[in-house]
């Protein structure tokens, strides 16, 4: 089974389709870019660049090149999407009904995790698969760093439940660690060295993940048909959340998401990355070649890597072996935080990962476009820094020009004309128009998809329900940006201060937030809009228009968080409706039922696991 690899970049055809495709892609970033920054270079130009201007400038520039990269993934996965699929990447038709040659670990790291969700989401994934014709390919590891003894114990008694009421003894296992070292890098390394060998390949599930068996059983018969494929990563959507905050972001992330998945795979193709989760690696190569260093020097950006998956993918291309996101394989999930500031604690954890990636930027062998990945995750942290710099720096240059006004006539000259200050009106309408564009119509084209697709249509509840649904989660997505801005902000400044975070187990399910505690934890961004909008007022009155999204949206963070961590119902249910809502998968209503007749973790898997008996 196993062949001698070839790095892509040694298949002509491979490096022609490829190269073709990251020019045009490239290309059109660089055009957008050029012309944005021509634009608002015209017009501060106008009346003499001051060093203040030179620098909003520089930031424009740099934040256009990144949204505008954005804008033409998606305008690349919408072709790919409206054309029907993407012929150059990896094509689960081709492996439909092979028998599975390689045996497959399905591993879940979990750590301080509620026991009846953890066992719920085994039986959620196991049940089906253990049904399918090529169940009997894969093995299922519960993979424990828990220290807590009683929740220790109520994970050994639901696993010994489950092998019990789903007839799994021999294929479902648990394993607690004497020691979590390395977290859970160090928990599947452990795995991987231990028990390993058995397996071709093994998958990563994170607690919270399901995926479907005709999922697993493509990733694994891609695998078997691609020997020279290291790491298949599949789009995981998310669901099952009933709080208006989780209900806005999965209904964004199920109309957009796998066009932008199919636009990443357009131009990353086999030089892919790696997130970390319902994903499938293979195993020889991920042991030889994916062991990670331990960065120098203390702090929160030396010792362990904390964000490994990006640096895994790295090692893997490094290692010769493809890497490839697949946004065909359908039946891949996967749950997100309930609130604003469960979803921003995550954030703080992911960005001090991703800028420890900084100091492997210059490790040897690596390639370009695993450089390029590691670069974009600190830059997803990073931006919202430049963000906020380049309004800052635009207001204090709104503010010197309304206290200074301009100058009719140069110091130390004579002129009989005064120099009468210069509105490029047209320029500044055209970078209205062209920003708005950049930024608004990657929504419209997944909106388009989705209209136009008569069962996806259905799904979101039909044409009047997703129009308003788009409305409305653009109107509260701007809503929340300010606010998230400034949490990103204060991450990557306390990160390069030198400020670790701890790595604890992240709130799952649904949790309400109080005012007082929401205010609590915006009380900084509340107190900085009104300081930053009462100086601007009394100072450059005509500048708050500008402003006045990003001042509402931190003025208002506290009620808009507590409000949105509401569970939804009735018509703010159907507002945000999803096809995974209107039209429940198999195994999500596997999971849903299981939660939802649950009594305890202890009568878990013999009582109250849906479904007939293996």
């Amino acid at each position: 089974m196993d062949v001698p690899v070839r790095p892509l970049s040694a298949r002509s055809a491979y490096a022609r389709t490829a190269r073709r495709r990251r020019v045009l892609f490239f290309g059109a970033t660089a055009a957008t870019t050029v012309f944005g920054g021509a634009l608002m270079a015209n017009i501060l130009l106008a009346n003499g660049l001051t060093p203040l201007e030179g620098l909003s400038l520089l930031l424009f520039f740099v934040l256009f090149a990144w949204i505008s990269g954005a804008f033409w993934t998606s305008v690349a996965g919408f072709g790919v999407r409206l054309w029907g699929r993407d012929p150059a990447i990896l094509d689960i038709r081709q492996v439909a009904g092979r028998t599975l040659r390689g045996r497959t670990a399905i591993v879940m790291p979990i750590c301080e995790e509620d026991p009846q969700r953890v066992a719920a989401g085994v039986c959620a994934v196991w049940r089906p698969l253990a049904r399918h014709r090529q169940g009997h390919a894969f093995d299922f590891f519960l993979l424990s760093d828990t220290r807590t003894p009683a929740t220790a114990d109520a994970e050994e008694k639901a696993w010994s439940e489950l092998v019990v009421g789903l007839n799994a003894r021999g294929r479902i296992f648990y394993r607690r660690r004497p020691e979590p070292t390395g977290r859970k890098v160090g928990n599947i390394d452990e795995f991987v060295e231990s028990r390993g060998a058995a397996y071709d390949y093994f998958v990563v599930l994170d607690a919270d993940s399901v995926m479907s068996a005709d999922a697993l059983v493509a990733l694994a018969g891609l695998m078997d048909a691609h020997p020279d494929v290291g790491i298949i990563q599949t789009l995981p959507l998310p669901v099952g959340g009933t709080t208006r905050f989780a209900r806005i972001l999965q209904f964004a992330a199920r109309l957009n998401g796998p066009m932008m998945a199919s636009g990443l795979a357009f131009w990353q193709l086999g030089d892919g990355n790696y997130w970390g989760h319902n994903a499938i690696l293979r195993m020889r190569p991920f042991a030889e070649s994916c062991t990670l260093p331990i960065l120098p020097g203390h702090g929160p950006l030396g010792g362990e890597i904390l964000s490994h998956d990006f640096v895994e993918a790295a090692f893997m291309r490094r290692a010769g072996y493809a890497v490839w996101l697949v946004p065909d394989i359908e039946g891949s999930w996967e749950e997100i935080p309930s609130n604003v500031i469960d979803y921003a604690s995550r954030d703080r954890r992911w960005a001090q990962g991703n800028l420890q990636h900084l100091r492997l930027l210059s490790l040897p062998g690596l390639h370009w476009m695993s450089r390029l990945h590691m670069l974009t995750g600190v830059m997803a942290y990073v931006s919202s820094l430049a963000w906020l710099a380049l309004l800052m720096v635009s207001t204090i240059a709104a503010c010197r020009q309304a206290l200074l006004g301009h100058e009719f006539f140069e110091s130390g000259t004579y002129a009989l004309f005064p120099d009468w200050p210069e509105f490029r009106t047209l320029q500044i309408f055209s970078l209205l128009a062209v920003t708005a564009v950049v930024l608004l119509l990657p929504k419209a084209l997944g909106l388009i998809l989705a209209l136009a697709d008569p069962k996806l249509r259905r799904g979101f509840g039909g044409v009047a329900t997703m129009l308003r649904g788009v409305m409305a989660e653009q109107f509260i997505s701007m809503l929340f940006a300010p606010a998230m801005m400034l949490f990103h902000s204060t991450f990557v400044v306390a990160t390069l201060a030198g400020r670790r975070v701890g790595w604890s187990s992240q709130h799952r399910g649904d949790r309400h937030i109080t005012l007082a505690e929401a205010m609590n934890r915006h009380k900084w961004h509340v107190l900085f809009g009104a300081v930053w909008g009462g100086t601007v007022v009394l100072i450059a009155p005509a500048f708050v228009l500008w402003l006045l999204p990003v001042l509402a949206g931190l003025l208002y963070s506290a009620p808009i968080t507590a409000a949105t961590s509401h569970t939804s119902s009735g018509k703010a249910w159907r507002l945000f409706l999803t096809p995974e809502e209107s039209g429940r998968p198999h195994e999500l209503a596997l999971l849903a039922e299981t939660l939802a007749g649950t009594p305890s973790v202890y009568s878990f898997a013999t009582a109250d696991c849906p479904g007939e008996a293996t």
